[in-house]
């Protein structure tokens, strides 16, 4: 790396840590999660706007190579810290409601999804491509709900609860569907064979690592290094099944200590946002924006975009909405659970960018995909809002 690329590279990390407070502050202001803002800075030095010149002067193509490496270390932060926000806790005593809920707004979008898929690629009939969209049409952003419902006060109404626990038991069929469909698409290759050691390595984190790190724990010892060393060391082992990297991190975060090791897993956590989520995803939505292009966008291709937007919103909330009514919900309140299931946020451009980098993306269904992404997050605290306009107590008392 050459002196003219280093300080290129520290003025882009500069511009995009600016950029990302800037528009995470102007989110917050609007009602919005500041996860918003942060996409949407990504999306809006990319191509979009101004044919890309903005984006080839803020980032060169020379220092674009190490952008990527750093939004990568990014993304095995937040997956790790997915897996810790994981609260089993959620599932205690309601799993029977949770689970209807869950696979009710999981199932038909996810339906509803591989429907698409046929329509939008007749000719490509790979099933690691039906797997995928479906997934991607049915997942529900669980960090970002669980920060949405703590900031409305509704983390312990029913139907917060009811929405965390099936958010996060869907996150859990999400990835899993996610990684079916890259285990189906390296079908045949000769590296196959290393996919067999995934479930090996699930057991050996839940049955040795998980007392290992409880023991750590209660040493009272300074966790971070160790955590970051399996974190790094997992991550690896993943991709290197030919899985992918986010599931070693998430992984990881599952089988951290909980109960008696709040506080030190509060101390790890907070060491790892302060790298991760100011600078490292920051990075991230800006690698993941450069790829949107809505510039270019046709007739069609807003035809498409209304048909996702059917196929997302309308399988999500019909699917959350029926199975609420199933458990003896009202209403009032199976509308507002399956709005908040709509919820889509990073969760959703995580998936998106693992499908364009395997090649099951091309750059305008990424970028339509991305449209609704945020859409879909933007509209959730209006729509809830809206249900709950004439009895506004109900968003704390239900």
């Amino acid at each position: 790396m050459n002196s003219h690329q280093v300080v290129a590279l520290l003025v882009a990390l500069a511009v995009i840590v600016a950029l990302a407070k800037v528009l995470g502050a102007v989110a917050t202001r609007l009602a919005q999660p500041a996860v918003i803002g942060e996409i949407l800075a990504g999306v809006l030095v990319g191509p979009t706007l101004f044919g890309g010149v903005v984006a080839d002067a803020l980032f060169p193509a020379d220092i674009r190579p190490m952008l990527s490496s750093l939004a990568n270390v990014g993304l095995v932060f937040f997956m790790f810290l997915v897996g810790l926000e994981f609260n089993r806790e959620l599932l205690r005593g309601r799993l029977g409601s949770v689970a209807v809920v869950s696979l009710g707004s999981m199932l038909t979008p996810f339906a509803l999804g591989v429907l698409l898929a046929t329509m939008l690629r007749p000719a490509d009939g790979r099933l690691a491509f039906l797997l995928y969209l479906g997934t991607a049409m049915a997942v529900t952003a669980f960090p970002v709900l669980a920060r949405m419902l703590g900031d409305w006060g509704m983390t312990r109404t029913r139907v917060g609860t009811l929405a965390l626990g099936s958010a996060a038991l869907g996150d859990l069929l999400a990835w899993s569907l996610l990684a079916v469909a890259i285990a189906t698409l390296g079908a045949g290759s000769a590296e196959q064979w290393r996919l067999l050691l995934v479930l090996p390595l699930a057991a050996v984190s839940w049955w040795v690592v998980r007392p290992l790190l409880a023991r750590v724990a209660r040493s009272r010892r300074d966790m971070f290094p160790v955590v970051l060393i399996g974190l790094l060391g997992w991550s690896a082992l993943t991709e290197w099944m030919g899985l992918h990297f986010i599931f070693g991190a998430f992984l990881f975060g599952l089988v951290m200590p909980r109960g008696d090791a709040a506080d030190l897993r509060a101390g790890v956590t907070l060491r790892i946002e302060q790298v991760g989520k100011v600078l490292l995803l920051p990075v991230y939505f800006v690698v993941a924006g450069l790829q949107v292009d809505l510039s270019r966008t046709t007739w069609a291709g807003f035809a498409g975009f209304g048909l996702i937007m059917l196929v997302a919103v309308g399988g999500k909330f019909a699917g959350a909405l029926l199975a609420a009514k199933l458990c003896r919900l009202g209403w009032r309140e199976s509308a507002t659970l399956g709005t908040l299931l709509n919820t889509r946020g990073l969760t959703e451009l995580v998936i998106l960018s693992i499908g364009l980098q395997l090649g099951l993306l091309d750059r305008d269904l990424y970028s339509q995909l991305v449209l609704m992404a945020v859409v879909t997050t933007m509209m959730t605290g209006p729509l809830v809002k809206l249900l709950h306009r004439k009895r506004g107590a109900e968003l704390v008392t239900v």
